[in-house]
């Protein structure tokens, strides 16, 4: 069957700065399709970068507090727009090089649509630089709740591009289990796991995906450092000394359908992972487990997404 290669961008953005990562953006997707990749993916709201400040910084979750405020203000100016101009400019990266472009986002409503909440959103683009998809996070996890409003059912699907049918979840999503079937039953070819960096149970949620599903998974993580942190914020006290130290190391990894490493995972370091895919694999694997057929037992169980 079909062949592709695929890419993981493992790297950090101009943080909080949509202009300048929008620029980098660019810069790493023309280098990732120049290696042959015709699927290139970044980590979870790569754009304008992961808020790594609630976890790494004091006073995050006090009420009022001006910094904090001041903080969200400028996530909120620099997010993503749908559609926008930031759309654009990524759509013609994608078209440009003829790539298919998966991006995490900080995504704000447009005009007209509400005021203020933003969603984790992840954004596939085909080649031809449509927006072919979009998924909103359905449950922040933690502290990422004070940021984020939850996403709905419509995004939990597949959408056929340029390099396979391509679909995707964020981080925690990987923990849900009927998160998990939904996009199971859409049949991915390719799988994009966006997390903020691909810890050790984050890279078993993901090799425990492309088992469970028979489908190619791309892990993709990102990288920040204590220095990126916002000026406004206090670091807790164990990092105010360490400006270099990363926060988020990466951990990136393409892997296969019965769950083998097929490149990485990468820790700590810039790097654009890539993979040759054989979308054969995916039928072979079936032979044993297919959650969505054979081994699905639709006599005892019931299933249905709200989208």
């Amino acid at each position: 069957m079909a062949n592709v290669r695929v890419a993981v961008v493992q790297a950090a953005p101009a943080y909080l700065d949509l202009g300048r990562s929008l620029e980098l953006a660019a810069q790493l997707a023309a280098e990732a399709a120049g290696r042959g990749a015709r699927l290139v993916a970044f980590g979870e709201t790569w754009l304008p970068g992961y808020p790594m400040w609630l976890d790494a910084c004091r006073d995050v979750a006090v009420w009022d507090h001006p910094a904090v405020k001041e903080v969200y203000a400028r996530l909120v100016a620099n997010s993503v727009t749908v559609p926008g101009p930031a759309t654009h400019a990524l759509g013609e990266i994608a078209r440009r090089h003829e790539i298919v472009l998966a991006m995490g986002v900080h995504e704000r409503v447009g005009e007209g649509a509400g005021r203020g909440t933003l969603y984790n959103s992840l954004l596939v683009f085909d080649a031809d630089g449509r927006l072919a998809h979009r998924h909103r996070k359905l449950m922040p996890t933690y502290t990422e709740r004070m940021i984020w409003g939850q996403g709905d059912g419509s995004g939990l699907a597949a959408t056929e591009t340029a390099a396979g049918r391509i679909g995707g979840l964020i981080c925690w999503e990987h923990w849900m289990p009927l998160a998990r079937q939904a996009m199971h039953a859409a049949a991915e070819d390719i799988h994009v796991a966006a997390w903020p960096w691909v810890r050790e149970m984050h890279l078993v949620a993901s090799r425990h995906y492309a088992f469970e599903g028979r489908t190619f998974v791309l892990a993709a993580g990102s990288l920040g450092r204590v220095r990126d942190l916002p000026p406004e914020l206090e670091p807790i006290p164990e990092l105010r000394e360490s400006p270099d130290r990363l926060l988020l190391r990466g951990g990136s990894a393409i892997i296969a359908p019965d769950g083998r490493l097929l490149a990485g995972p990468v820790l700590d370091e810039e790097a654009i992972l890539t993979a040759d895919l054989d979308f054969g694999e995916i039928t072979k694997e079936s032979l044993t487990l297919d959650v969505t057929g054979h081994y699905s037992r639709p006599d005892v169980f019931d299933f249905k997404v709200k989208r």
